[in-house]
C-alpha cells in the first residue's frame, strides 16, 4: 500500500484501509470475530486490535490538542517514551480488554471520524510541511496522522488476516 503524500491521499488511503479492515471482519461470522488469535501476539483478538487503532487514535487527538492549547504533548504518551512504546500498547490491551467487541467496534468508528474530522481542517503545507509545528520535531503531522490511520489499519488487516489463517491451519 503506498505511503500518503498530501491531504486527498491521507485522507483516500486511510478511508480505503478503514474499510477494508472492517469488510474483513465483516466476512467472519459472529463466532470467529470473538474468536482468540494463536498465541503469540499482544492483541489476542479483534476487540483488541480496535481499542489498540482507537486508543492510538485518541493519543493523536491528544497530541493535537495540547499543542493548540500551547502545551507540549507528552509523546508518545504521559508516562512513556518511544523506546517503551510495548509497554504503551500492553497497557492498552489491558485497558480495553473487558469491553465488547461491538462496544470497540463503536469506539473505533468515532475515533476514526474524529481523526479524518482533524485531517480535513488542516491544509497540505500544514500536513506534510517537517518542522511546521515545533511539537512533530523534524517530522511532520501528516507523518504521526499516517502512522495512526492508514499504515495502522494496514497492520490490523494483515494481523487479522494472519490469525485467521493460522488459526485455521492448526485446526485443520
Amino acid at each position: 500500500m503506498p505511503r500518503p503524500k498530501n491531504k486527498e491521499e491521507l485522507l483516500s488511503i486511510g478511508a480505503k484501509n478503514f474499510d477494508k479492515l472492517y469488510e474483513l471482519v465483516d466476512s467472519y461470522s459472529l463466532e470467529d470475530q470473538e474468536r482468540s488469535f494463536p498465541a503469540g501476539t499482544l492483541n489476542r483478538n479483534i476487540r483488541d486490535v480496535f481499542g489498540h487503532l482507537h486508543h492510538w487514535h485518541l493519543l493523536c487527538l491528544g497530541w493535537h490538542a495540547d499543542a493548540e492549547a500551547g502545551k507540549k504533548p507528552a509523546l508518545p504518551a504521559e508516562g512513556y517514551t518511544w523506546k517503551t512504546t510495548p509497554d504503551l500498547n500492553r497497557f492498552i490491551q489491558q485497558k480495553y480488554a473487558t469491553e465488547s467487541l461491538m462496544v470497540m467496534r463503536k469506539l473505533l468508528t468515532s475515533s476514526y471520524e474524529r481523526v479524518r474530522a482533524l485531517i480535513d481542517q488542516h491544509t497540505e503545507e500544514e500536513l506534510f510541511t517537517k518542522k511546521y509545528y515545533k511539537w512533530t520535531g523534524s517530522t511532520s503531522l501528516g507523518a504521526y496522522l499516517i502512522s495512526a490511520t492508514s499504515s495502522h489499519y494496514d497492520w490490523a488487516f494483515k494481523l487479522i488476516k494472519k490469525s485467521k489463517k493460522e488459526r485455521s491451519a492448526t485446526s485443520a
